[in-house]
């Protein structure tokens, strides 16, 4: 496995830092283990990397029109996927996940890397931007940072910030508009532009029903009405979906799930970060400017000391068990980033996790964090007799014919240095991806472990964790609760 590139400076040692985790986010989607979502990251780190100062050189070199191209996070999420396919191409593929196996052996992989006038409008759209144009709309509608982080990464006035990203919205849907137009259509679609364009352009618009037949079957004249409706609330998943191709839905909500961790959502620091400079500006600074050197040491050291113990199959308790065989993995512990040095107590950069378990039945790279399914599976009832330390909200957050996507939220009276939420379905329910927690089923009981990252709870607070999950003919709603054993006050 390739080492990541060394840092020339201080400013791309903190653009690595800040790019890292977006990577490894990614290629933990993309892979089937922890060892193998860490090599691709690198892999594909480095790659993005000596693209990124290629351009750099071509730009001070060159006197003429800049180069379209794409700012540096979605530019290494590409590199990414390229990197699999590569994998794949070379007899690699069995370490990819198999849905991206399938996706990219289909026509949609395709059309990342063929004609350009083919390609993704959003994709050609950002492309075509001004790179700190393109870099605000990226970090602020996928990447889910607050404009006040985003103002200060990119060293642009707050209290400007919001009137520039409307700017650069209104820009990026100029851009999609002229390149749905420059795009190859047929006839029928043809007809459409016009009216899809004025429709598009007002937020308060209905659409009319001959149009909305038409999006409805053709899906390249519907991912144009999602980049040209920039207000709708859509303009995320367009971004992820044009720009990465397979998994952008699954990354914007690790994204936007890592940034409210990363800011304290739902905590009182949380203010810290609203506006101006961080209150404790040492400790904050360091965190969002070395969160990933930070990460690669501590989760490091935490990988070293599981090493020295002894240590089982994650899924030994699990084997002939009801535990699903498709969700989510959790990345293996990031490498170090070689010449910096690091603060192993600065607060680290997390990616929402979940456990992966493959038809093997076994984990071959047992994970530090969280609890095994064979712990699940020996967790004791919960003692009735004893008072509630806990209240527990579980909202149902959207659901579809076959799935469900559902957040848990747990308020403890007592302080928390490690936490085990589990509960029961009546109706047959399979988890099958999790985020903020590691997950284990075993029949209808479910466990849901803390990652490193949250492991502490002060008296009083909440954690939140969410997941997506299957069910069949009823879903009813998740019962006996409990908190390390204890049961919970459901409230919700």
């Amino acid at each position: 496995m390739p080492d990541l590139p060394t840092p020339k400076d201080a400013a791309e040692a903190a653009l690595f830092s800040e790019c890292w985790d977006a990577v490894l986010s990614y290629a933990d989607l993309c892979t089937a283990g922890t060892a193998a979502a860490t090599q691709l990251a690198t892999e594909a780190f480095a790659l993005g990397i000596s693209e990124v100062r290629a351009a750099g050189t071509a730009a001070v070199r060159s006197s003429g029109r800049r180069r379209p191209r794409l700012p540096v996070i979605p530019l290494l999420l590409t590199a990414v996927r390229t990197t699999a396919a590569a994998w794949e191409s070379g007899g690699q593929g069995t370490d990819l996940d198999p849905d991206l196996r399938l996706w990219l052996n289909s026509d949609k992989a395709a059309r990342y890397t063929g004609l350009p006038l083919r390609r993704p409008l959003a994709l050609r759209a950002l492309r075509d931007l001004q790179e700190p144009d393109a870099a605000l709309l990226w970090l602020a509608e996928v990447e889910s940072l607050p404009l006040s982080v985003v103002a200060r990464r990119l060293g642009l006035d707050p209290d400007l910030a919001g009137d520039e990203l409307a700017q650069v919205r209104g820009l990026f849907r100029d851009r999609c508009h002229r390149a749905h137009l420059d795009t190859p259509m047929d006839a029928q679609c043809r007809s459409y532009a016009r009216l899809l364009d004025a429709v598009t352009r007002s937020p308060a618009a209905d659409v009319p029903p001959d149009l909305s037949r038409h999006l409805a079957t053709c899906v390249d004249c519907a991912e144009a009405a999602a980049c040209l409706r920039p207000q709708g609330g859509g303009l995320p998943a367009a971004l992820a979906g044009g720009v990465i191709g397979w998994g952008g839905l699954a990354y914007l909500e690790r994204r936007r799930r890592a940034a409210e961790v990363r800011l304290g959502a739902g905590r009182p620091e949380r203010a810290d970060f609203e506006g101006g400079e961080p209150k404790n500006g040492t400790n904050r600074a360091r965190m969002l400017r070395g969160g990933l050197l930070a990460a690669a040491v501590l989760v490091s050291l935490l990988a070293l000391a599981v090493s020295l113990m002894p240590f089982g199959s994650a899924h030994d308790g699990a084997a002939g068990g009801d535990a699903p065989a498709d969700s989510s993995p959790v990345a293996a512990p990031a490498p170090s980033l070689p010449g910096l040095t690091t603060s192993p107590t600065a607060s680290p950069t997390p990616t929402p996790t979940a456990t992966k378990s493959r038809g093997t039945g076994k984990n071959p790279d047992p994970e530090p964090q969280g609890t095994t399914s064979s712990t699940a599976a020996s967790k004791p009832v919960p003692d009735k007799s004893e008072p509630a330390g806990c209240e527990v909200t579980y909202h149902l957050d959207s659901q579809w014919p076959d799935g469900f996507q559902a957040t848990v939220s747990v308020t403890t009276a007592d302080a928390l240095d490690g936490w085990q939420v589990a509960w029961s379905f009546r109706d047959g329910q399979q988890v099958g991806q999790m985020w903020d927690a590691n997950v284990a089923q075993n029949g209808s009981r479910v466990t849901a472990s803390a990652a490193d990252y949250n492991k502490s709870v002060r008296a009083g607070s909440t954690l939140t964790f969410g997941f997506l999950a299957s069910w069949k003919e009823t879903n009813s709603p998740p019962y006996a609760f409990a908190l390390n054993g204890r049961a919970c006050t459901k409230t919700g």
